[in-house]
């Protein structure tokens, strides 16, 4: 009888374990959904070519989301700081300026100066 009682009770043990952990399992998938950052643009996307040796001047190119370059600028004598969620707000501002400018007129854009007076402000 104790040999009965004792493989029902491990038995119930175990079954308790896997539920809980089936349980656990959807709340943990539920628990984290990735999100994208805010200065990440639905229109298109950004690039800096800069230089280890001349980092105060960058050239920044925009593109839309069919890879076509929009908008180019030539930014000298200013070193970009992309840790600044700041700055990286600017650059999606401009790039959202310059994707509907260009879809107006498909007309490339560059060196209006738009990224360096956002960045100075």
């Amino acid at each position: 009888m104790k040999k009965q009682i004792l493989t029902l009770l491990m038995a119930v043990i175990l079954l308790c374990s896997l539920s809980a952990a089936c349980f656990a399992q959807e709340e943990k998938e539920n628990y984290y959904t990735p999100t994208t950052p805010k200065w990440v643009s639905e229109k298109g996307y950004w690039t800096i070519e800069n230089n280890i040796k001349t980092p105060k001047n960058s050239i920044i190119y925009f593109y839309n989301n069919e890879n076509t370059l929009v908008y180019k600028e030539k930014i000298e004598g200013m070193r970009i700081n992309l840790k600044r969620r700041k700055v990286l707000m600017h650059l999606k501002n401009v790039l959202e300026q310059s994707v509907t400018a260009w879809e107006k007129q498909h007309i490339l854009r560059h060196d209006e100066m738009l990224v360096a007076t956002a960045l100075k402000k």
